[in-house]
């Protein structure tokens, strides 16, 4: 039986997995943490419980795909609830608007806004609706062996059916005038952590993910995903080991293969093939010799990072905040996305994000109590000039908690009664990710399908790589997609 070790318990890493396990591989995950997750973490503590990383369930058919490969119902395993309005927005001048499914009442709202720009809304969600279908199709659900394949003459035209070279700000301010709805229709790109001023145009996909496929909450959590999946796999023959600490990959060199890994206490563990879902820039800059390669990975793009504060707070929940609540930069939107992503620091009047889940699920707080995630993205770590974190989260704080009490949702400062933090050096250090780019690699054109750092190591062939910084890119059901894609990989070219 062919022996298969996946380095790292994130999503991407129990997939495939749970694949390979289910077509009778001998697999082992191996988890530096306390528990499987990855940046998919729960945090409980005084009877307040925290989703640490994603919060958005986007595009459940991948997930339900997931589930009916490996011989489950997706329905068995997560009570999946929609969520409408997919969230609030609020604008600097105080005013907001509820991205809803409804039509009716979108109209009502865009109007009231821009008049006339519902029929623009239309064609917006039209063109997004075009992106995301062809780009699962053609370029995100399967594997490119060539960059001549890559680069068919089947494809090229589809390059620019998906606007692949145009930015996804100038594109979303062809069909809306008013600033306020521009940002609000591009902001999303922060769930890929690049800015919208950078990213490609294809990127309209996400509006149409969230309110054409919906945003959907699993009760009890994103964590019931993690820890669903994983029950999954141990049925289906994987073993999981935490606190199990990678040191290295081990190496054949004459045979151009690897042969293992060696644990930090030093435990050498053989294996026939090896599986890494740590970061993929942190494999080959940590855990494989020097190459060319790992410094060429060091001059990618990154995406940005985040300050993160998890508050259990006194007190009923703010009628204000809705499951899902975005907070927009004052005036000079551009400027904010430009002191993240080339000054590598927070804005100085940051955009940011709330999860009340409290609004859908109780359980997340005691009695009398409320939960709120927040997270305020900064830049990734800045390897040329210092940065102070501490000083850096503390204005963060302010800026957030005066903005909630601008909007409305008073007296959140008193009301604390925990709060936990994470920053980038959180994210370099407790999650292996490179530069502590909470997203991995960035998505730019240049960093996309082919281009992008392969799911398989070009000298050691019975090496591959699963999750965000690999093909085909960052976010939960993303890095299904790249589970499923690396599984049927192996079984071709490394059969059991």
């Amino acid at each position: 039986m062919t022996s298969v070790v996946v380095i790292g318990a994130g999503i991407g890493g129990i997939a495939v997995a749970a694949r390979l396990a289910r077509r009778g591989f001998r697999v082992t995950v191996l988890e530096k943490n306390s528990a499987p997750g990855g940046r998919t973490a729960v945090l409980e503590r005084n009877g307040f419980k925290f989703d640490m990383g994603p919060s958005l369930f986007l595009m459940p058919d991948v997930f339900r795909r997931t589930y009916a490969d490996l011989g489950e119902q997706m329905e068995d395993h997560l009570d999946l609830v929609r969520l409408d309005p997919t969230y609030r927005v609020h604008f600097h001048d105080g005013a907001w608007i509820d991205l809803t499914g409804d039509l009716v009442r979108m109209r009502e709202q865009l109007d009231a806004i821009e008049p006339g720009s519902f029929d623009a809304y239309l064609r917006f969600l039209h063109d997004g609706y075009s992106h995301y279908w062809k780009s699962i199709r053609y370029f995100v659900d399967r594997n490119f062996y060539s960059l001549g394949e890559y680069l068919a003459p089947a494809n090229l035209p589809l390059l620019f059916e998906l606007k692949a070279l145009q930015k996804h700000y100038p594109h979303v301010s062809r069909f809306f005038k008013d600033q306020r709805l521009r940002a609000a229709f591009s902001f999303q790109n922060v769930y890929l952590g690049t800015s919208p001023y950078e990213a490609m145009a294809t990127y309209t996909l996400l509006q149409y993910t969230e309110l054409g496929e919906g945003v959907w909450f699993p009760r009890g959590g994103m964590y019931r995903v993690i820890e669903s999946l994983t029950a999954v796999a141990g049925r289906n023959g994987a073993t999981f080991r935490c606190n199990a600490a990678v040191a290295r990959i081990d190496i054949d060199e004459a045979r151009r293969r690897v042969q293992g890994v060696t644990l930090e206490n030093g435990e050498q563990i053989p294996a026939d093939i090896v599986i890494a879902n740590a970061d993929l820039p942190y494999v080959y800059d940590k855990l494989l010799p020097p190459s060319p390669k790992a410094e060429r990975l060091k001059r990618m793009r990154y995406t940005s990072s985040a300050i993160m504060f998890y508050w259990g707070l006194r007190g009923p929940r703010a009628p204000e905040l809705l499951h899902h609540n975005v907070f927009l930069a004052d005036h000079d939107y551009k400027r904010s996305f430009d002191r993240i992503f080339q000054d590598l620091t927070l804005p100085d009047e940051p955009s940011f994000y709330v999860c009340a889940p409290t609004a859908t699920d109780p359980s997340f707080a005691p009695p009398d109590h409320d939960n709120l995630m927040v997270l305020v993205p900064v830049g990734y770590l800045n390897e040329a000039q210092s940065q102070d974190w501490d000083a850096l989260t503390d204005r963060a704080r302010e800026a957030v908690l005066s903005r909630l009490a601008r909007a409305g949702v008073s007296g959140v400062r008193q009301r604390i009664v925990f709060e936990h933090t994470l920053n980038p050096l959180t994210y370099r250090d407790t999650l292996n990710l490179a530069k502590g780019a909470a997203f991995g690699l960035s998505h730019n054109f240049l960093q996309v399908g082919y281009l992008r750092p392969h799911n398989r190591h070009a000298r050691y062939g019975n090496l591959y790589f699963v999750g965000a910084s690999t093909h085909p890119g960052t976010g939960l059901p993303i890095v299904l997609i790249s589970a499923k894609l690396v599984a049927e990989r192996i079984a071709t070219e490394q059969p059991n």
